[in-house]
């Protein structure tokens, strides 16, 4: 059979747009979009998000949903063929690549482009995956999610004690009437920078040695319980807004052994602004290599670089080159 010129791993921002121009460069990609768990669907993390407002062109905002529905459809426009099933191991010790899906598909491609994305780490409360499918003011991005108006005046918690929970706090207290920070110990991980601009803000509290046990709320959240880890005391504030920041975890396991991982676990980039991994012909593309800005926009800007370095490769090197 045939190797597929290109084959796209993933099914959000990065996927789509790669999926995109590789099929307007007549390279007929083949799409495995994933075929879905408790926390991760088809269309990545903006499936979760009910309105994104910081993507250009949509100037009264949209949901993530829709958006993601939209790069989809404009892909199979242009005759992207999609899988949903999930790509469960690669061999990429030659050209062209094999790669068996979890429907026990093999596949074979002169070349491959990973757009997997990242999956938040929760804090796996109840409570807290309801609002969050639902949002109903649960997040794990303030970059994201900060600035709309449910979340404006509102004291606001935020979930870590590391650079990512300093970076979310800070930037809520643009919008926020408080930023609550909620950290398990009574010291911080963070850098000392960090901790010193975040010790600096009026705007932030610090509920040291404390866990959130549940996340209160029908339609939106209202309150957090927490339990304090030393005494063991319980109690409950009121929240208008909670975001967790303790970290991502890159979806890149069925990759181990086969590209050069971070100690992070995110795919690493030999050479800057550019989207091939150590295996020529393999690239990566959105937050699956993007453990610093992770937001729809970058991603799909690297989607656009993988197509397109995925096209200069084929160019120069051929079908079995």
């Amino acid at each position: 059979m045939k190797p597929e010129t290109v084959v796209i791993i993933g099914s959000g921002p990065a996927a789509w747009t790669a999926a995109i121009y590789a099929a307007r460069a007549n390279l007929d990609p083949l799409v495995f979009e994933g075929a879905g768990s408790r926390t991760m669907i088809p269309g990545g993390q903006l499936m979760f998000t009910t309105d994104v407002e910081n993507y250009p062109g949509f100037p009264k905002g949209v949901s993530g949903i829709d958006m993601m529905l939209d790069f989809k459809k404009q892909a199979v426009r242009f005759d992207t063929r999609v899988v949903t099933e999930d790509i469960v191991e690669v061999d990429f010790s030659g050209r062209p690549f094999l790669l068996r899906s979890s429907g026990k598909q093999e596949v074979r491609a002169e070349t491959v482009i990973v757009a997997t994305g990242a999956n938040a780490r929760w804090l796996g409360v109840p409570g807290e995956e309801r609002l969050a499918q639902s949002g109903g003011g649960v997040s794990a991005c303030a970059v994201c999610d900060g600035a709309l108006p449910a979340f404006r005046d509102q004291v606001l918690a935020v979930v870590g004690g590391g650079d990512s929970a300093m970076e979310e706090a800070l930037y809520l207290t643009k919008f926020a009437s408080e930023v609550l920070l909620i950290h398990r110990r009574d010291e911080l991980r963070a850098s000392q920078i960090m901790q010193e601009r975040a010790f600096a803000s009026d705007k932030i509290r610090f509920l040291w040695n404390s866990t959130v046990e549940e996340v209160l709320g029908d339609d939106a959240i209202t309150g957090l319980r927490l339990r304090d880890t030393v005494s063991g005391e319980a109690s409950e504030i009121e929240v208008g807004g909670m975001f967790v920041a303790i970290g991502h975890i890159p979806n890149t396991e069925f990759l181990r052994g086969q590209v050069d991982l971070k100690e992070n676990g995110y795919v690493e980039m030999p050479t800057p602004w550019r989207t091939e991994t150590n295996v020529p012909g393999v690239f990566a593309a959105g937050d699956v290599m993007d453990d610093y800005y992770r937001q729809a926009v970058s991603a799909a800007g690297t989607g656009c670089m993988a197509a397109l370095d995925a096209e200069r490769f084929l160019a120069h090197n051929g079908a079995g080159g």
